[in-house]
């Protein structure tokens, strides 16, 4: 074993000696134990590399039980606290120290008598206390004459995230379907890029890799009851156990955790297809096939990879909130793992990961201690997006009560939608937001998501010849994330000469430049997350920030399903849009943070940050063109910035005229207008030659500020033409107001009745004031508006609709459009409207817009939203989640269905048709 040690300790820096051999300093001589395990061999490999590197002469010696070894200044000992073989060897003081650190922690001291001990709790604490005497080493050239480090983790688990998925979606499958294939996936199969992306992790203490694909199973696992399950080939398959096994071996020795994460309910297309059943269905009931299918994948995958998590997304695919989350996770989610675990004939349980996301996570981890122990939540630190490092409201309670359970809560920062593309590293939001982590929600993890073109990894969206690696352009994002995981406690001055060094080297500059450049990135990073909290419809990936937004979005927000939780948590008390407008007209005071107040701030941040990059251009000697992408990212910012700033102005007076009525106003609010479009076709021109798209998710999925069907709008040169005209179209409108005579009114013309067969025995009735809509209670139509009068409503029994959901099945022989009636209330005994923020499915029908706001009163209920459901000619049927709602009838798809605001809310009519 000695031998072979040593043998691997010359391979490993072989390359080095000639290079260091006019280097030498002095030789030292490692002693290790004989025990040591994979990760302290891997830290110990890692030190000699960098001890070499730096002119040492290293001699490597394995010491068996009772041997010694030849203390003072030669000699540097590495092991475990616990190791036996070492036991008598350590200074009790030292080693007391490395033992008290706890998990992951470690001590690197000298002794007395010169000998340098370097000591970790565990094996992986020896790997980081190998890493940091290797990073010393590097930075000074030498080992420190004066060493006495004790360090430990703050967060127990620092992870990151890799999607195996696209940008859009395979042929003739859904959202989440991926099988793991050398077509979908070359990369996953590229054992040097793993090798590369796994050494940046154990460089910055990461040690937990999150791998997320809807079902993962039916490309890793085959059964004997489902063979038809397997959803690649046999070579394939071979191909993904070795790259599986490579990777959680490569992964284990560098302290890293794999987590294999899945969605619920989803069931791979060749065992669908046998079986007659949709891959996906949100609002089915748990079937026992499907169940046992299930069942069985996660035991089989659990036999077969017993060190790896698995992470369970039990929302987004299967019905949100309710019982059957509890029963899918305790029935059959941990007693697969269970029947695994027997298989395998292990007992120690490994770790299940609930995501919290479009589930109630007390609720299932109440059911689920009681029969398995090894548990986690994981939920999001700010939404989809990143906003604030103040969390606050019912969002922050809900990660507080997740931290009281009794397990761990795992904090996630996901997508980013509002940082795409451009680069980002705000070391400053960076550290209180992890600090937020520890005190706001007392989560002790962090799950990071790259920081744009999570759908394409692993490449960014910039547009170079050769694509670049995420792992190369964003390694501040990550190096900063893992540092405050680390400790979020770090002094302030000090953060700014460590980061500032950091980009100096990086760039070849001075000191002074590098924080110049730190303070460019600072002052840019709170550009886009002050932008989505005070101006944006959501927190979720529907909404592309850096694309822009349309008037109608930031005067009539509510159309377009505001996610109104971002401003009641994800944000600082204050005041939206509309809000402002409605208390100027009022002259009522103004709470908190207001749309004026962030207007003129990001312009301010925009101008700070170009004057900063522009002070370090010139001291820039290494790495130029990054440089120079970097600096352009700062000017998108600031054209960004400038664009939302004088669109926010020119939407205060157009909404000060739904109040004065006034035609000035709105001449008012033209050149603000104007010179935000001004600003957008700059932004063109910085993005055109520099990106590829904007935003990674090129689906229909994306809303916000344009739908995004087939990789439509997703650059920004496709949105300036869009902004043009609206800013055309206002123009013309402000013309026909001042030109207006009286004249007859236009009448309105209702919807007219599609012929459409129902094949279930429901009831009709025909919209009108007084008319019944439900077939248990008497609640009647008091108020509707007039294009909705005479359609064939669907009469259902409201206690069934809470109690079993809404099934409409029907045939049509020509395209035929659904009307849908929500409740404008966020209530468990109202069906939820379509919504992209927890349903990926919300929009697969085209219904996840509202296209008639406030449209019909019930006596006793809310107002009534109405969405529109397409479907081509055929027989068709469709579920609705549990809880009341209308069912409205249906329209021939050709019928125009303008978007508007019938205002039987009592808030009166929009003004959306200014730009429409």
């Amino acid at each position: 074993m000695r031998n072979f040690l040593i043998f691997f300790s010359l391979l490993f820096c072989a390359p080095l000696f000639s290079e260091a051999a006019t280097l030498l300093k002095e030789s030292k001589t490692i002693y290790v134990s004989l025990q040591d395990a994979q990760r302290v061999k891997f830290g110990v490999g890692r030190l000699v590399n960098a001890l070499t590197k730096a002119g040492y002469e290293i001699k490597l010696k394995t010491i068996n039980y009772n041997e010694k070894i030849a203390k003072g200044k030669l000699a540097i000992v590495i092991g475990t606290a616990e190791d036996r073989v070492f036991a008598k060897l350590y200074p009790s003081v030292l080693k007391d120290k490395a033992i008290s650190a706890g998990k992951e922690g470690f001590s690197i001291s000298y002794d007395k008598d010169g000998t340098l001990y370097i000591i970790g709790a565990d094996n992986s604490g020896t790997l980081y206390a190998c890493i940091d005497l290797t990073e010393k080493i590097a930075s000074g050239g030498k080992i420190p004459a004066q060493l006495s480090i004790t360090d430990y983790p703050q967060m127990v688990l620092r992870g990151t995230c890799i999607g195996l998925q696209k940008p859009d979606y395979l042929p003739g499958r859904d959202v989440y379907e991926y099988p793991y294939t050398p077509e979908s996936f070359p990369w996953f199969y590229d054992k040097a890029l793993w090798v590369k992306y796994l050494d940046m992790m154990v460089d910055n203490r990461f040690n937990s890799l999150y791998l997320w694909n809807g079902h993962p199973f039916s490309s890793l696992v085959k059964l004997k009851d489902y063979p038809e399950a397997l959803e690649v080939d046999e070579a394939t398959f071979k191909k993904n156990e070795e790259m599986f096994r490579f990777l959680t071996a490569e992964a284990d020795k560098r302290g890293i955790w794999v987590i294999q994460m899945f969605y619920n309910i989803i069931i791979p297309k060749p065992f669908a297809e046998k079986h007659n059943l949709k891959t996906q269905d949100r609002n089915r009931p748990i079937i026992p096939l499907i169940a046992d299918y299930t069942q069985k994948s996660i035991a089989a995958f659990v036999q077969k990879y017993p060190n790896v998590g698995i992470m369970v997304a039990l929302g987004e695919a299967m019905e949100g909130v309710g019982q059957d989350d509890i029963d899918w996770f305790t029935k059959t989610i941990i007693p697969g793992v269970k029947d695994g675990l027997k298989a395998a004939g292990i007992k120690e349980e490994p770790p299940i990961v609930l995501r919290a996301h479009d589930t109630d996570a007390p609720a299932v981890m109440k059911a689920a201690l009681p029969i398995y122990k090894n548990l986690y939540t994981e939920n999001k630190f700010n939404g989809e997006a990143l906003t604030t490092y103040g969390p606050r409201g019912a969002w922050a309670e809900l990660n507080r009560t997740l931290s009281r359970i009794g397990t761990m809560n795992i904090s996630n920062v996901h997508i980013l939608a509002n940082l795409e593309p451009f680069r980002y590293g705000s070391a400053d939001f960076i550290q209180k937001s992890v600090q937020a982590m520890d005190k706001i929600y007392g989560a002790k993890g962090l799950h990071l998501y790259p920081q744009s073109g999570y759908w394409d990894w692993p490449f960014t969206a910039d547009k170079i010849t050769k694509r670049q690696l995420q792992v190369d352009r964003d390694w501040i994002w990550y190096k900063e994330w893992a540092r405050y995981a680390w400790n979020p406690n770090r002094n302030r001055n000090d953060e700014i000469n460590y980061w500032g060094n950091q980009l100096a080297n990086k760039y070849g500059t001075n000191l002074s430049s590098g924080k110049a450049i730190l303070n460019a990135y600072e002052e840019a990073g709170e550009i886009s997350p002050k932008l989505l909290r005070r101006y944006g419809i959501t927190d979720g990936n529907r909404q592309t920030l850096t694309l822009g937004m349309l008037m109608t979005q930031l005067i009539n927000p509510f159309r377009y399903g505001l996610f109104t939780l971002m401003y009641e948590s994800e944000a600082p008390e204050g005041e939206m849009i509309i809000e402002y407008a409605e208390k100027e007209w009022n002259k009522q005071p103004h709470i908190g943070e207001t749309p004026v107040q962030i207007a003129k701030e990001v312009v301010e941040h925009g101008k700070k940050a170009l004057a900063s990059i522009n002070q370090a251009s010139t001291a820039v000697t290494k790495d130029k063109e990054e440089f120079r992408r970097l600096k352009n990212d700062m000017y998108c910012y600031d054209a960004m910035a400038n664009f939302y700033a004088e669109k926010v102005k020119s939407a205060l007076w157009i909404l000060r005229f739904k109040y004065s009525n006034k035609v000035e106003d709105l001449e008012k609010a033209l050149p603000s207008l104007q010179k935000s479009v001004d600003y957008y076709a700059e932004l063109v021109k910085l993005t055109e030659n520099e990106y590829l798209y904007a935003n990674s998710m090129q689906t229909k999925q994306r809303k916000i500020p344009m739908r995004g069907v087939d990789k439509t709008f997703i650059h920004w040169k496709e949105m300036l033409p869009v902004y043009t005209k609206e800013l055309n179209h206002f123009k013309k409108s402000i013309d026909s107001l001042k030109s207006l005579k009286p004249g007859p009114v236009v009448p309105i013309v209702p919807f007219q009745n599609a012929d459409v067969q129902l094949l279930a025995n429901n009831s009709t009735y025909k919209i009108g004031k007084s008319a019944v809509v439900f077939s248990d209670t008497i609640s009647q139509i008091k108020e509707v508006t007039e294009k909705l009068i005479g359609l064939k409503g669907i009469q259902f029994a409201k206690k069934q609709q809470m109690t079993s959901g809404t099934e409409i099945k029907f045939t049509t022989k020509t395209p035929v459009k659904l009307l849908i009636g929500f409740f404008n209330e966020k209530n468990p005994k109202y069906s939820p409207a379509p919504q992209l923020e927890i349903d990926a499915s919300a929009n697969n029908y085209g219904q996840s817009e509202i296209k008639i706001s406030n449209g019909i009163i019930v006596n006793g209920f809310p107002p009534v939203n109405i969405h529109a459901y397409s479907f081509a000619a055929g027989t068709h049927t469709l579920n609705l989640s549990k809880g009341a709602c209308l069912v409205l009838g249906f329209i021939d798809d050709k019928q125009e269905l303008r978007i508007f605001n019938a205002g039987l809310d009592g808030r009166g009519r929009d003004i959306d048709w200014l730009f429409e």
